[in-house]
């Protein structure tokens, strides 16, 4: 591999990574060698005086490398544009340099010492930032949607800023059957019309519960398409995307910041199935990215960038669920492409942060992180794996049928004359939504407060209809000494039939919702799906257990009056299972699931679960809801989850193949800038090979179609005497020309000597291999040091899709 030999030089010259390394470096280095050794001998040619060629590259002499050092960098070259992808390898060699120059001069002075000091700080400073900022905007976010929330329903007379909750909390008129009552608080039929109750209050409370959620639903999709449009959906699929090293410009931007936070508060309180923890990593990461600004050590450097993104993902992750330590394993396991110790370190710390912070808000008044955490004190037995192995199955499959529905219902969206009035399709949906919920109080109610009463285990301090048991005394329904192990009341019974109605209606509209042109997570309503179908098992193996208590699977553990049984646990179970059945996630959602309960006896029913969910759903399909959305949208994203088992060569997918045009080529030194011009053109590819000649193809390097264009411009600007049929040389020595010969234009700065080659029999499998594991954007392949074709991420994408009979135009960008 030609890497393996140049590849101690920069695109200027300069020794690459000459530094010491760390622990990523030195896994960097160990795959140069593991490519090199699976390549042919290289052959050396001398070609001029001032470098070798070594199958296509060029080493330069000492003294051509000081030449080099000494030249001015031009301004732009090394940037990219928007929708490319970063040059991994380049980015981490600026970033060395930066840290060499560094090292050197922080001896000079007391103030290049305090540099240095600012330099290695800054780092743990922009993490510090963005947890604050997470934590700060994430309780702004739970409060103002619980407000919104119960607006719907009526309004606070002492204070129009409290919500149901709050309003109620002075009150001495409250009840314990009916706590949530209370003279302070007024619905909307008690405000409009003066009376609570009756046909025409209920009404009345319909009318404004479906006008609140159109007005919330209108002014969040119109926000997000005057304003923001890259603030709808989830974010999570485009943060894994730019994670690998993709450039989509304003994702992470102040404005869609801005409206992401208001129309998240929206789009929530509007009622749609929906949730705000996936958007939140959004917007972690779009804070991660705004203060990585403040710094140049991330702000000039693509790559160190990247590294805050994933402490800003974990941070996200921490105020969504409360779950600090789940947070960074969702960042390692879901979202991080590349996910060095140090970073390993900062996204602790930055979740850290961003939990303290939501603690100190207490937005949900009750000193947790989240709305629906609960402790549970009964163990588990054997015989419930069962069951638990059950609710596995029944993820694995409900994740597996919401991708295929969701993506299907997307891709006909995006084909049909449907998606181009997205403002019309989410008030329908919410319309729908609104019209359909109210009548059910499981459905009515935001869904966090309904994942808080699945998990919520029975007891005497508890007014649930889930926990109205009858009393084994006299056959009364035991409302203030409810505990499980007893037989089921009216109220329980009527309750599963309002689960079983809400399950349905809620795994029918999040498949039409997610996708919305509104920020929409959705680790909440697959949480609650899991929670329904939990507590519905829980509630039945109950039943069973205490009619049926003399059975052998019962007999020696559940005996008459115990409490064996958690329903609740069976709905956190359930919850963890559906989600993991729709994202694919096993470690992090454990994690988060078991920070969620506090419990540690709990971890092998949900490690049961959601394992089974994984295998079930990985049955019909090894993708997830994330990946799926990254293909449909056609990102140039390579999952190093997926393997690469077919048998095909590097010159059966380079370019140009037998039927396509000659590979658009520049020679080293007898081009003018007048034809240079014209090849940029007429050709809209991001680089070109350099050559020494046509005859002999031996390869120079390699030069970006940006760099030669700012390279260009500025010569023209600065340059004096620079003309249309001026020469233009990549070599270290202009060469001979005639003295009336206009003044040569010198390019060979922005020239990388070392591009990665491959032959042109290495198998496909190590190339994507080299791809995904050092981010590379092109490979050229040569045979015999010759060059013959180029290979590029999107080349790669698009055979993939072809062997899997998919589509391959979807791949979009380049």
């Amino acid at each position: 591999m030609q890497q393996a030999a140049n590849g101690w030089l920069d695109g200027r010259g300069f020794p690459r990574c000459a530094t010491s390394t760390s622990q990523s470096d030195k896994l960097l280095f160990s795959y140069y060698a593991i490519v090199w050794s699976l390549t042919n001998s290289l052959s050396l040619s001398p070609v001029g005086s001032n470098y070798v060629m070594s199958n296509g590259g060029g080493v330069l002499s000492s003294t051509t490398h000081l030449l080099d050092f000494l030249e001015e960098p031009i301004p732009g070259v090394g940037t990219y544009d928007d929708f490319h992808t970063i040059d991994w390898v380049r980015e981490k060699c600026k970033d060395r340099e930066r840290h060499r120059k560094i090292n050197t001069k922080k001896k000079e002075s007391a103030w290049e010492f305090t540099k240095s000091l600012y330099d290695a700080w800054s780092g743990w400073l922009v993490v510090t930032l963005t947890g604050l900022a997470s934590g700060a905007l994430a309780g702004l976010i739970d409060i103002s949607a619980d407000w919104l929330n119960d607006i719907k329903e009526g309004v606070c007379l002492n204070a129009m800023w409290f919500n149901h909750e709050q309003c109620c909390w002075g009150s001495n008129e409250t009840t314990f059957a009916e706590r949530d009552k209370c003279p302070q608080w007024k619905s909307w039929a008690g405000l409009i019309l003066g009376q609570e109750e009756g046909p025409g209050s209920y009404i009345m409370n319909y009318f404004m519960y479906i006008y609140w959620a159109l007005s919330f639903a209108l002014l969040a999709v119109l926000l997000v398409k005057v304003f923001a449009p890259y603030a709808c959906g989830s974010g999570i699929p485009e943060i894994k995307t730019i994670l690998s090293g993709f450039i989509i410009r304003g994702y992470l931007g102040k404005w869609t910041l801005l409206i992401k936070t208001v129309t998240l508060v929206l789009a929530v309180a509007s009622g749609l199935s929906l949730g705000k923890e996936g958007p939140l990593v959004h917007v972690a990461c779009c804070c991660g990215n705004i203060f990585s600004y403040l710094f140049p050590k991330y702000s000039k450097n693509e790559a160190k960038k990247r590294e805050v993104l994933s402490a800003a993902s974990a941070a996200g992750v921490s105020v969504a669920f409360g779950a600090p330590i789940g947070g960074v394993l969702f960042s390692l396991e879901e979202v991080s492409y590349y996910f060095p110790l140090k970073t390993l370190w900062r996204s602790f710390f930055a979740a850290l942060v961003a939990a303290f912070v939501l603690r100190s808000i207490n937005p949900f008044g009750n000193s947790r992180l989240v709305l629906f955490y609960v402790e549970y004190h009964t163990p588990w037995y054997l015989f419930e794996l069962i069951p638990f192995i059950l609710l596995g199955v029944f993820g694995g499959l409900w994740g597996a049928f919401f991708i295929k529905a969701n993506i299907a219902w997307c891709r006909r969206r995006k084909s049909t004359r449907f998606g181009k009035y997205p403002v019309l399709e989410v008030i329908f949906v919410a319309a729908i939504t609104a019209v359909v919920a109210f009548p059910n109080p499981y459905t009515r109610q935001n869904t966090s407060e309904l994942i808080k009463e699945l998990f919520t285990d029975c007891g005497p301090l508890e007014s649930s209809q889930l926990c109205q048991y009858r009393s084994q005394m006299n056959g009364s329904k035991a409302f203030g000494d409810a505990s499980p192990n007893k037989p089921a009341g009216p109220g329980v019974y009527t309750a599963m039939w309002q689960l079983c109605l809400a399950l349905v209606f809620k795994i029918i509209m999040t498949i039409f919702t997610f996708g919305l042109k509104v920020p929409a997570g959705l680790f909440i309503p697959s949480m609650a799906i899991g929670a329904i179908a939990g507590r519905i098992v829980g509630i039945a193996v109950e039943q069973l257990a205490y009619y049926h208590h003399d059975w052998l699977v019962f007999r020696e553990w559940c005996e008459v009056g115990t409490d064996c049984i958690t329903p609740g646990l069976y709905a956190m179970v359930g919850a963890a299972a559906c989600l993991g059945g729709v994202t694919r996630m096993t470690v992090s959602l454990v994690v988060i699931v078991f920070e969620l309960t506090g419990g540690l006896e709990y971890i092998v029913p949900l490690m049961a679960a959601v394992m089974t969910s994984k295998w079930v759903g990985d049955a019909f399909g090894r993708e997830g809801i994330y990946e799926s959305h990254i293909r449909l949208n056609g990102y140039p994203f390579l999952d190093a989850k997926s393997e690469f088992t077919h048998t095909t060569l590097a010159r059966e997918v380079m370019r140009p193949q037998r039927s396509d045009p000659p590979l658009a080529v520049l020679t080293q030194d007898d081009l003018t800038v007048e034809e240079l011009q014209v090849i940029i053109n007429e050709t809209s590819y991001n680089g070109f090979p350099v050559i020494v000649s046509k005859e002999s193809q031996r390869l120079v390097g390699f030069a970006l179609r940006r760099d030669i264009t700012i390279a260009i411009e500025n010569a023209r600007r600065k340059q004096e005497g620079i003309l249309l049929t001026s020469r233009v040389y990549f070599t270290q020595h202009a060469p001979t020309l005639p003295a009336d010969s206009p003044r040569p234009l010198k390019l060979r700065s922005i020239l990388d000597m070392s591009p990665f080659t491959v032959t042109d029999h290495t198998p496909m499998e190590i190339v994507v291999d080299i791809f995904r594991k050092l981010g590379l954007r092109q490979c050229l392949v040569t045979h015999n040091g010759r060059l013959l074709g180029i290979i590029t991420k999107k080349d790669i994408l698009r055979h993939m899709a072809q062997l899997t009979n998919q589509d391959p135009d979807n791949i979009m960008f380049n």
